[in-house]
């Protein structure tokens, strides 16, 4: 079996992270890399991978154990999901999708502030879905993006929500909406606008069912990479939902994202692993190790062996930042954790794309051959750049501007 991304000794992990991420990578191995290049080929989403990972527990990583999951807080999501994401980046990154509904609802939402009441009914309600989760194998999805300036956190989404008698009506789009066509619930992100106001804290978390009327699935799914996301575009036309729908009380997802920003890490994990599969499969294909290639070693040439050292500080230097910002996840983190954060995002997103075209530099023509591994690893690992609401523009933006700017200070 592959050592692990984050030696348990070195890096200090908890019992629990220890034999969550051994286990990711057996089953990782074992399961998803056979099949990930027929998602990545057919641009179809891995349900297979979906219904092993039910089987083995994983869809209930992160909720809590007395509620029947695995009980994974932040740091133990990140670590585990890193590893699945050596194998297969696009059922590790609609998993984190999935996930996010457990993972928002039970240990972060724990962190915030609401009424003793208003906290009895939370649990009641997620319960519910977790029973689903657990028992029946129901997906979650998490569309987030609208092509505005949503997503990034600076306006109210579009897609809005209207109180009626015993429930919501739902209208709006999302677009890249991981999983569409194949959740059985969607985490939709919207506005209460009863009152006729469009605020960032009237945001509402939604479960809506994939099989509720006005519910639609438009568009083609044929992109560069994380092709087997299946990130079509999501369509609600006056689509009702009662009030044991909500995934989050009123106002909670506001306080949550001001609160607990590190919430927005949780892509990264998938391109932390796909870092550390870029570098694997490098120092394998030197070696003469690499499935599906002679065995035929390069490792006695100066060029093969400068160019794997580098690619080893840089791992190393990714994994290092990476490692310690997941560590200060916490609800109110102070302003150098949020830096970090920013840092770690824009990092691991760029680093995992610069390890992989540095692979396949040095290993030449073989590795672009769609029979082998990298190719499918370069491409997916361009794509984490680009994914809201931390893209790499954002992070630098946020670090430049917060460095040299206190909290409501102006040059006026």
């Amino acid at each position: 079996m592959d050592a692990p991304i984050f030696d348990p000794r070195a890096f200090r992990l908890s019992p629990l992270e220890a034999d969550l991420t051994t286990r990711a990578r057996e089953f990782g191995a074992r399961v998803l890399a056979p099949r990930a290049a027929r998602w990545d080929r057919e641009a179809t989403f891995p349900m297979d991978n979906y219904r092993d990972m039910h089987r083995e527990g994983w869809l209930g990583v992160c909720i809590p154990t007395a509620d029947g999951g695995l009980g994974a807080d932040f740091r133990a999501y990140c670590l585990t999901a890193a590893e699945l994401g050596r194998y297969c980046g696009a059922t590790a990154l609609t998993w984190n999708m999935h996930v996010c509904s457990t993972l928002w609802t039970g240990v972060l939402t724990d962190d915030l502030e609401m009424p003793a009441d208003v906290r009895a009914q939370h649990h009641a309600r997620r319960l519910v879905h977790y029973k689903r989760i657990l028992e029946d194998g129901a997906i979650y999805s998490q569309p987030f993006s609208e092509g505005g300036a949503a997503a990034a956190g600076t306006i109210a989404f579009g897609t809005t929500a209207t109180k009626v008698e015993g429930g919501w009506t739902i209208n709006g789009k999302k677009i890249f909406a991981s999983l569409a066509g194949h959740a059985d619930f969607y985490g939709v992100l919207c506005t209460d606008v009863t009152d006729g106001t469009s605020s960032r804290r009237n945001t509402l978390y939604m479960a809506v069912p994939a099989t509720a009327p006005g519910v639609t699935v438009e568009g083609e799914w044929d992109p560069l990479g994380m092709r087997g996301t299946v990130s079509r575009n999501l369509l609600f036309k006056d689509v009702f939902v009662p009030d044991d729908a909500a995934l989050m009380p009123g106002g909670l997802y506001f306080q949550a994202a001001s609160r607990w920003p590190h919430m927005f890490m949780t892509l990264t994990p998938t391109y932390m692993g796909l870092a550390q599969a870029a570098y694997d499969f490098t120092v394998r294909y030197l070696r003469g190790e690499q499935p599906g290639t002679p065995p035929v070693k390069r490792r006695m040439y100066p060029t093969k062996q400068i160019a794997v050292a580098e690619m080893r500080v840089m791992l190393e230097q990714t994994k290092a930042l990476w490692f310690q910002a997941i560590s200060e996840a916490c609800a109110d983190p102070g302003r150098d954790s949020m830096l970090r954060a920013l840092a770690a995002q824009h990092t691991v997103m760029e680093n995992a794309n610069s390890l992989a075209a540095k692979a396949v530099r040095t290993c030449g023509g073989q590795s672009m051959l769609k029979s082998l591994p990298l190719e499918r690893i370069y491409r997916d690992s361009r794509c984490g750049s680009l994914m809201l609401p931390w893209t790499a523009e954002i992070c630098i933006d946020r670090l430049g501007r917060e460095t040299l700017y206190e909290r409501g200070e102006t040059d006026e």
